[in-house]
């Protein structure tokens, strides 16, 4: 009886998961906040509480969740890591100062402690890659000048995980000063190994790996990330950050047809790990936190745009491709939630998870607008600035004195076209 109400439990969660990103995909929008209403809808306080499928939801939110880090780094060599932090470090440092520190600091304000500051700036700092990704394509901006910017600024945010993640797994084990740095100091150094392996090995491990049968290259592909994911967990690293490191050292074709494989099993799970984190939330614990969201989710948007926009303007964009930068980058989204997941996990400040929750389910809506309509509206803006120029320009020829241009005039003037 106990399997048959799983079957039913289970099945109906994919059935629903799989309408759902149905009705998203016509709207051509992110299944990603509709998931965490799911979890919110089944899990304790919502509508349906599930029963006996919960254990094995979260078993499949822990392989989604390493699925959705080995995805990842499937789409990087180390090439590209090496090449990206040499050009791109400025854009990466001034993207996690604007946008950790409003996340840490509403943590300090709320009175949750240096743990939980720590956890919600990493929420607040990293873009997510997978909406970005699909905005970009559907906008039809992935030709666009500005948009190796943003991708540069996604692979920066990503890599920066390798070493973000073991910091937070040491510090929420709540281990003293003296063995969380031992714990710390043994987790850096894992993850630095392993993505050293990676740059110098990659070519070696993609040909042991590498095979023409489908069948035997996922098993492999998919054995071995795991494999390495839970030694890692042994190790604090964060069973995600040695899924990320699997997918840095496969290269070339092994990564490509990898990458076919495993997508369908990476968005099948990816969505059993958000119901997964709604589930965790009771929607009643939501309200209360609604406001520090919102000014969060305020705050976070406007540092994002300026991110984007400094990044772009450092790269040569123009002023257009500049303001469409900043907007594509605000959107969060998996690996807000993966964060903020290890602090639930944990234990940490209770009220962490539903605030993470209503400032994911904001930002993961409103980054497809602000990326459509923050270029138009800056464009709006400097052109009403501009039409009351000339009545100022009047004034002062009536005082017969002439009047300096304005820095936004001239910035306008001298802004090389889109």
């Amino acid at each position: 009886m106990h399997s048959a109400v799983f079957l039913i439990e289970f099945g109906a969660i994919l059935l629903g998961l799989g309408l759902l990103g149905r009705f998203a995909g016509r709207l051509r929008f992110s299944p990603i906040p509709l998931y965490l209403l799911a979890g919110l809808a089944f899990g304790e306080g919502g509508l349906l509480p599930l029963g006996a499928s919960e254990e094995f939801v979260a078993i499949g939110a822990e392989i989604g969740v390493i699925l959705l880090l080995l995805m990842l780094g499937l789409e990087y060599t180390a090439s590209d890591l090496v090449s990206n932090l040499k050009t791109q470090y400025p854009a990466g440092l001034v993207d996690a100062t604007l946008n950790a520190l409003p996340g840490a600091l509403m943590a300090l304000l709320l009175g949750w402690g240096p743990v939980a500051a720590v956890v919600l700036a990493g929420v607040t700092w990293v873009s997510s890659s997978g909406v970005i990704a699909k905005v970009l394509g559907d906008l039809g901006r992935l030709g666009n000048r500005e948009t190796p910017v943003v991708l540069s600024i996604l692979v920066l945010e990503d890599l920066s995980m390798a070493v973000y993640l073991p910091i937070v797994t040491a510090l929420l084990a709540g281990s003293g000063l003296a063995a969380g740095s031992v714990t710390l100091g043994i987790a850096l150094g894992v993850a630095g190994l392993v993505l050293l392996l990676a740059v110098r090995f990659g070519r070696h491990i993609s040909r042991f790996v590498s095979s023409d049968d489908p069948e035997k290259l996922l098993l492999v592909v998919l054995g071995l990330t795991l494999l390495v994911a839970g030694v890692a967990q042994q190790l604090q690293v964060s069973a995600a950050v040695g899924a990320f490191l699997v997918g840095i050292a496969l290269s070339g074709e092994v990564a490509e047809g990898a990458h076919h494989l495993l997508s369908p099993l990476r968005d099948l799970f990816a969505a059993v790990f958000f119901v997964f984190f709604g589930l965790h939330t009771n929607p009643a614990d939501i309200p209360p936190v609604l406001l520090p969201a919102l000014a969060l989710a305020a705050v976070t948007t406007l540092t994002k745009i300026a991110t984007g926009y400094w990044a772009a303007k450092r790269a040569g964009i123009s002023a257009k491709g500049r303001w469409r930068a900043g907007g594509t980058l605000v959107a969060r989204g998996e690996f807000s939630i993966v964060i903020a997941g290890l602090a639930v996990t944990a234990g940490t400040e209770a009220s962490l998870g539903p605030l993470a929750t209503a400032y994911v389910l904001i930002l993961v809506i409103l980054g497809p607008l602000t990326a459509r309509w923050t270029e138009p509206l800056a464009r709006r803006l400097v052109a009403l600035r501009r039409e009351r120029g000339p009545v100022r320009e009047e004034s002062a020829e009536v005082a017969t004195v002439p009047g300096p241009r304005t820095a936004v005039e001239h910035r306008h003037d001298t802004a090389d076209p889109s």
